[in-house]
């Protein structure tokens, strides 16, 4: 019979537990609450609260503290340790999560604290679940030196061990410095906060002692910068609201892992809807431009094309969408950018988009009107062969279901790059505006008959000749058709359908790679 002290000894120490989880979820106080919303941020339970469904997170390690003792920390010590972890749903499906505290220790990463991030890691991976990091931290805790440099690589480590087998998205919601930017690097999708996030090896005051260099720190690492020059970023968000949705938006089209299906929803649009549009989008003068983003959104489910990189390479775009349900991947040509050129930040781009579809089997459709490689001394010098061969290596490489519609310029070793029939495209289709060739016409006739034309009464006249001749011979689908490089020559109008029928076709599709450890891609 339990009697009325045996009760009072247990209400006192439940009590004792809700003062300790009332401690913890103040992390530094109300004072640095305050702070933090003053400038404009959320605190980190407050964006795990927009990022999961209401009332599915379950926090871990919330009683954590740090163990070193130097520079007085011993006399410091905050539950939680400036890290909410733990794991909840989006969508209905789980999620594991952490969220780091700027309130407390300005985030800064301790032995402890990464502990924290590494159990959700090791969780998500015995249990195929996607990782979400919520980055805002000072970077490693000075005070414990090189345990917390340790901690960073703990980090880096199991990142990379999750690399392929679940989804590891990075959203940057304050400063990230120095080693801490080699985590959100290794996942795979890096979202930026517009005017509040910034990610740099070296910030801006030690550049000034060092190179002299005076820079602001969004002028060095802000979201714009990532998005737009250096390409580590994938999108930038005008509020942390707006990144916290976004994130939700993704995980929509992505598999758990490694092993399963990318999620299916029923569709409401047409599986057998015409797009007439398609039949008069491409200009009759070859050098015109036209949207190519046009082009996926009439195509694809409810128009709705998720842009991945938006502001980086726009000659190349790459981004998810849906067709009858199913999630696919998409890389396209833009010709209104560059001329749809392939480029060295164009080539990177789509490569490591490619892999990221074939790691978690999400099917990939390519869009072509491509003129070649960009030519020049910068790219040359720069590398444009290794940064090219990446992509050529990345389609080869994927095992998901390939399809490809070739809707106007396909020229020289660009053509087999972009998931031609010779690099195991599955279905590849062109339009009957489609120009497979080693290069464009006129390049061609002053290179095959530059004697004739020097020789003719005529020569401006002579080459005109020559390069509708070869126009006629050339510019079209049909000799790669009658080779069985191209399936099927379809009208445009008939694309959505086509493309639903073989992705149909395809579902089961099984295909392998030699056995081997790892391939070496050209980095």
């Amino acid at each position: 019979m339990t009697t009325s002290k045996q009760k009072s000894e247990e209400q006192e120490k439940i009590a004792t537990l809700h003062a300790l989880q009332a401690e913890a979820l103040l992390g530094g106080g109300e004072k640095r609450i305050a702070a933090q919303h003053k400038k404009g941020k959320l605190t980190a339970r407050e964006r795990l609260d927009l990022l999961l469904d209401p009332d599915s997170f379950n926090e871990l390690d919330m009683l954590v503290t740090h163990r070193a003792s130097d520079f007085g920390l011993d006399e410091q010590k905050i539950l939680g340790d400036g890290v909410v972890t733990g794991y909840g749903q989006i969508d209905g499906r789980l999620v594991y999560v952490f969220s780091q505290d700027f309130t407390v220790f300005g985030g800064s990463l301790s032995e402890t604290h990464a502990e924290k991030i590494c159990k959700v890691m090791d969780l998500a991976l015995k249990n195929g679940a996607p990782v979400i990091g919520l980055n805002d931290s000072g970077g490693a805790r000075i005070q414990e030196g090189v345990v917390s440099l340790g901690a960073y690589a703990d980090i880096f480590l199991r990142n990379t061990l999750a690399s392929g087998v679940v989804p590891q998205l990075s959203a940057i919601m304050g400063p990230c410095a120095g080693g801490a930017v080699y985590s959100p690097a290794i996942t795979d999708f890096i979202l930026m906060v517009e005017e509040s996030s910034y990610m740099f090896v070296t910030g801006p005051n030690v550049l000034k002692a060092v190179t002299h260099e005076d820079v602001t720190f969004e002028e060095l690492g802000g979201a714009q910068v990532h998005n737009s020059t250096s390409g580590v970023a994938h999108f930038s968000c005008p509020s942390e609201q707006d990144c916290l949705r976004l994130l939700r938006q993704l995980m929509g089209y992505l598999p758990s892992n490694n092993l399963d299906d990318p999620p299916y929803l029923t569709p409401k649009d047409s599986p057998r809807r015409l797009v007439e549009e398609l039949d008069t989008i491409i200009p009759d003068n070859p050098n015109k431009p036209y949207d190519m983003k046009t082009v996926l959104q009439s195509l694809v489910d409810d128009h709705d094309f998720f842009e991945v990189q938006a502001h980086f390479a726009p000659n190349i775009l790459i981004g998810f969408a849906r067709l009858n349900g199913r999630s696919v991947g998409i890389v396209a040509q833009q010709p209104k950018a560059l001329a749809g050129v392939l480029d060295i930040n164009a080539s990177d781009k789509a490569a490591r988009f490619v892999r990221f579809c074939d790691c978690f089997n999400i099917p990939l459709l390519t869009f072509v009107d491509v003129p070649g490689f960009l030519p020049g001394v910068g790219q040359e010098h720069s590398g444009i062969i290794r940064h090219g061969a990446k992509l050529l290596y990345a389609y080869c490489e994927a095992t998901v279901p390939k399809i490809t519609v070739i809707t106007r310029k396909a020229y020289g070793g660009a053509y087999d790059v972009m998931s031609s029939k010779h690099i195991r495209g599955d279905i590849n289709y062109a339009w009957p505006t489609a120009e497979i060739a080693v290069m464009g016409a006129e390049g061609a006739v002053n290179i095959l008959f530059k004697d004739e034309i020097e020789h003719s009464a005529n020569p401006e006249q002579r080459r005109k000749e020559l390069i509708a001749e070869y126009n006629e011979k050339f510019a079209n689908p049909y000799i790669a058709a009658s080779r069985g490089y191209i399936d099927e020559v379809i009208e445009p109008r008939y694309t959505r359908v086509k493309l639903i029928n073989a992705l149909e076709m395809l579902k089961n599709k099984r295909d392998t790679n030699p056995p081997k450890k790892h391939g070496n891609i050209p980095l």
